[in-house]
């Protein structure tokens, strides 16, 4: 089989943010148990330098939906971050990353492969395909945050594992 730029992208995208929408449902439901407030999460971190919980929420839609986007346009323009928010805003951030990935076909997202894609970053230019684009900055970076923001959930004592984080597997039919 030959993967496809759909393949290695929407439902790679869709498997891990589902997988995030599950996690935040489980921070919710032990927040509830424990009679802790969800809004809690929202500044936490890792360490000092590094982005707290809203953000990671944020990166993930961004280079999961505005990655695919950049490979629409040529272009890497999301929207500019919107910063703290409720618990529930970051829910439905998730919630709405997954619904305009599953409105990506097979075939308008085949039919982008091979173009141009420049990205700028600060004083750099990065020359990309969409293929290259997608393997090398977006996918990386997309699960770099899921992933932190799982950590985040997990050191905030939120009972979290491995197949959390996996979310669906999309095995063979048997």
């Amino acid at each position: 089989m030959t993967a496809s730029l759909y393949d290695l992208s929407v439902p790679t995208f869709l498997q891990t943010v589902r997988a995030v929408g599950g996690f935040l449902d489980r921070a919710a439901k032990h927040s509830a148990e424990t009679s802790a407030d969800p809004d809690d999460f929202v500044q936490a971190r890792l360490f000092d330098d590094m982005a707290p919980f809203h953000f990671q929420i944020e990166a993930a839609w961004h280079h999961s939906v505005w990655g695919l986007e950049a490979v629409k346009t040529g272009v890497f323009a999301p929207p500019a971050l919107v910063g703290p928010v409720p618990f529930a805003s970051l829910r439905a951030m998730m919630a709405r990353a997954e619904t305009a990935l599953e409105e990506f076909t097979p075939d308008e997202v085949n039919g982008w492969a091979g173009k141009d894609l420049d990205l700028q970053i600060g004083p750099r230019r990065l020359a990309f395909t969409p293929e290259t684009f997608i393997l090398s900055f977006a996918l990386p970076n997309f699960h770099f945050h899921a992933v932190t923001a799982y950590d985040i959930l997990r050191t905030q004592g939120v009972p979290l594992g491995k197949r959390d984080y996996e979310g669906q597997l999309r095995i063979r039919p048997a």
